[in-house]
């Protein structure tokens, strides 16, 4: 067996960013032989070569900025707190006059983080928390139209997203889930405190899930969190570029399965087990797990109920594994009963055999992908020979006229291009557009400062600002019905249904892995 055969035989590759240091770091650069380098695990580090110097120099890259990321996360954290704060004074108040009176009188607003008033940047930057009235159940643009304000309101606190679901929506909120990544739980030891005992746990992974009676079947809808911006735990595992290959399925991004629940495992460092016990002495929670746990009582008790899932951004890939994960261990009875796979702004999550499964699972009919203009998230991690990373099925490419098309791929895949100029001038066209809205389609779609501040740093870095929730929400709102008409459209000729993907998956792990079916 030769070299290459060796890469490909080998399932994971794990970037151990506490064990780096900067004579290893900087043999990374020169050696392709990348398993002698003590912060890089695999599971055959005598076989793992990088042959490339520009894919050496992004995980070179990947790492620093992931280092960087934990230095100053505290830092990080505490000028989120204060921005937020901030501007949730500024809000309540109104203006700056009246802020100022009612501190010198002594009135202070409540500015707790968990205050159902309080809210995220998200939320400050679209301040919408209303579905559109305009937009019926019947509506071809429904299920799009609430999974994006699914997917806005997840950044918020868990008494807010109560409030806005139970209140504003009038649905039933069922829970919100405050969840932990194993790989990021500090041993207490490490910490400044004085009991060695287990754990100062971090819950990076944050999920709701309510209930829509309004459609003829009640419908579950699963909310993922997309990257807090001022989370540096949400930032390191958009960074880690460590992969994880599930049997049978494919090569998948392993920092977003850390963040669902990726297991620790001494054997083979990582593990999906399909049952867990629960962590009732730490009190962990995991995304996955949990979930699916209420999934399958809610389903259970109600036998014509369906879910979907949805997410943006981070959100988005956790909402595209979370069906990958179920049907890895054939939870195929909760697959039925899905009626579809919602993200925005999702990055690429998967190699190429993982796209063909998830094709074969999902088909046209339940995985809808919305990317707006030139969003940079969506075209990474790259899709080329170093990283390998694709996308699946038909997405859903809007322009910045809010004028949509279905196709294979999005313009400008890898983002980088001769082309950069053109988006540059687009991000231009976006900054006058904010201010011709209003007048245009009414008030409710008004730019604040806030958003005005993102559209001014869109034009230096425009992928960043058209990743921003708001222009999800416009597009499911303001582009024509016709295109969304074609998320019903019946495309059986590209794919296989999903009864031969069950078959075809059961067979092949009895025969490949000798697992029990």
């Amino acid at each position: 067996m030769d070299r290459v055969e060796h890469y490909h035989a080998i399932d994971y590759i794990q970037l151990d960013q506490e064990k780096v240091g900067v004579w290893d770091l900087c043999l990374l650069l020169l050696h392709k032989h990348i398993g002698a380098r003590g912060f890089i695990n695999s599971s055959d580090d005598d076989n793992l070569y990088c042959e490339t110097f520009r894919h050496r120099l992004w995980i070179f890259s990947s790492i620093v900025a992931i280092k960087f990321l934990k230095l100053i996360s505290t830092i990080l954290e505490s000028f989120g707190n204060f921005y937020e704060s901030s501007w949730n004074l500024w809000t309540q108040y109104g203006s700056f006059y009246l802020l100022i009176l009612n501190t010198l009188r002594g009135k202070n607003v409540d500015l707790c983080r968990e205050s159902p008033n309080f809210s995220s940047v998200i939320s400050l930057i679209d301040t919408r928390l209303d579905l559109d009235d305009e937009i019926s159940n019947e509506d071809p643009r429904y299920y799009s139209a609430l999974a994006i304000m699914a997917s806005k309101i997840a950044y918020e606190n868990e008494a807010r997203v109560k409030k806005i679901v139970n209140e504003n929506w009038k649905m039933e909120h069922i829970g919100f889930y405050n969840c932990s990544n194993v790989y990021a739980l500090i041993p207490q030891h490490i910490s400044l405190a004085f009991d060695t005992k287990m754990t100062e746990k971090t819950q990076s992974t944050q999920a709701f899930v309510f209930c829509d009676k309004s459609v003829d079947h009640e419908l579950i809808c699963v909310s993922f969190r997309g990257t807090s911006p001022f989370c540096a735990d949400d930032w390191c595992m958009d960074f880690d570029i460590s992969w994880f290959r599930l049997e049978g399925i494919g090569k998948v991004h392993m920092g977003f399965l850390k963040a669902l629940g990726l297991q620790k495992c001494k054997e083979r460092y990582a593990k999906w087990p399909k049952e867990i016990e629960e962590d009732k002495q730490n009190g962990n929670t995991f995304a996955y797990y949990k979930i699916r746990e209420l999934l399958r009582e809610k389903l259970k008790k109600n036998k014509n109920a369906r879910f979907m899932v949805t997410g943006h951004s981070l959100g988005g890939a956790l909402a595209v594994l979370f069906p990958a994960i179920l049907a890895f261990h054939n939870e195929f009875e909760l697959l039925e009963r899905l009626d579809g796979v919602y993200t925005f702004g999702q990055p690429r999550v998967g190699d190429d055999n993982f796209c063909r499964f998830m094709e074969d699972l999902l088909g046209v009919n339940r995985y809808f992908r919305f990317v707006y203009a030139n969003d940079i998230i969506p075209r990474v991690p790259f899709d080329n020979s170093d990283f390998q990373f694709k996308h699946f099925g038909y997405c859903y490419h809007f322009n910045s006229f809010y004028n949509g098309q279905v196709v294979k791929e999005v313009p400008n895949k890898n983002y980088f291009s001769k082309k950069l100029a053109l988006v540059h001038l687009n991000a231009v066209f976006e900054l006058v557009r904010s201010l011709a809205l209003p007048y245009v389609y009414g008030r409710i779609y008004k730019e604040g400062i806030l958003l005005t501040q993102v559209r001014l740093f869109g034009l230096i870095f425009p992928g960043a600002s058209a990743h921003c929730p708001q222009d999800y929400v416009n597009l499911t709102r303001l582009a024509s019905p016709d295109i969304f008409y074609s998320l019903n459209y019946d495309y059986t000729e590209d794919y296989v249904k999903m009864d031969c993907i069950v078959t075809r998956y059961l067979l092949t792990t009895k025969a490949v892995y000798g697992m029990k079916v």
